[in-house]
């Protein structure tokens, strides 16, 4: 249920971290896959090792923020391997900023990249998803939707906003036969907390916060993924799967 053989999926922000970890998985799980990001050189090395694996893959550099580019995303998919069925939300960024040392500009390019990113993607890949009758939306919010954390307003509001819009879509595109789910990590280990790992004090508050006493390896988010992109949740819709080691639950 988890075999994606002839199945097309596009990744956003796949160029590193669990993004790069999540394209792997669709790979490996037979899936031909476009690989999407600002970064056209690692995606140029991910269909590399892609291909050199017997897989398929297409780097398709990408501004997420910028409707045109999105568009450009999708079409080059479908041209390239003749349809579209799963979408993987995955690029965001992160501003750790107290609020009222936020400026206005980094507020607003949070959102775009993390909310308005996910529905200019899903809004593209939907018309070719709901037109064929089937497909999966997985998008990635995280655990800071759902509980307050200093600092991070402007990124726990966008992936709360995630999590919105994912329950609103699935419920629009249930009886087209598209699927739109949700997972919310916590701390995995990744390039974008690169620095915080290297703090030894930080880290060890982090983790001090985690009742698995631990972060997250990207490979342990691939099940997950998996499940959401085929035929095991062909009947569930508009859930939000928590990957935090329990953090959430705090």
């Amino acid at each position: 249920m988890t075999d994606l053989t002839g199945k097309v999926a596009i990744v956003t922000g796949a160029g590193r971290g669990l993004g790069r970890s999540m394209a792997e998985a669709l790979v490996r799980a037979g899936a031909s896959v476009t690989v999407a990001s600002r970064t056209s050189g690692e995606l140029e090395a991910f269909v590399e090792e892609a291909k050199a694996g017997g897989g398929e893959a297409l780097a398709c550099p990408t501004d997420i923020t910028d409707e045109a580019s999105v568009q450009r995303m999708v079409q080059a998919t479908v041209e390239t391997f003749g349809r579209l069925d799963i979408l993987v939300n995955n690029s965001g960024i992160v501003a750790s900023t107290p609020l009222l040392d936020q400026p206005a500009d980094e507020w607003d390019q949070v959102l775009a990249t993390n909310l308005r990113g996910t529905y200019l993607a899903t809004r593209a890949a939907g018309r070719h998803l709901t037109a064929q009758g089937s497909g999966k939306v997985v998008n990635i919010a995280s655990n800071f939707a759902l509980q307050g954390v200093p600092n991070h307003a402007a990124y726990s509001a966008s992936k709360a906003g995630v999590i919105a819009f994912t329950r609103s879509i699935a419920m629009e595109w249930a009886r087209a036969g598209v699927q739109v789910n949700a997972i919310a990590p916590g701390y995995f280990a990744t390039p974008l907390n690169a620095d915080l790992r290297e703090d030894a004090d930080t880290f060890a508050k982090v983790v001090r916060a985690i009742p698995a006493r631990r972060m997250g390896e990207p490979d342990e988010l691939q099940p997950w993924l998996l499940l959401l992109a085929g035929s095991a949740s062909d009947f569930m819709t508009g859930e939000v799967i928590v990957i935090d080691g329990g953090q959430s639950v705090r």
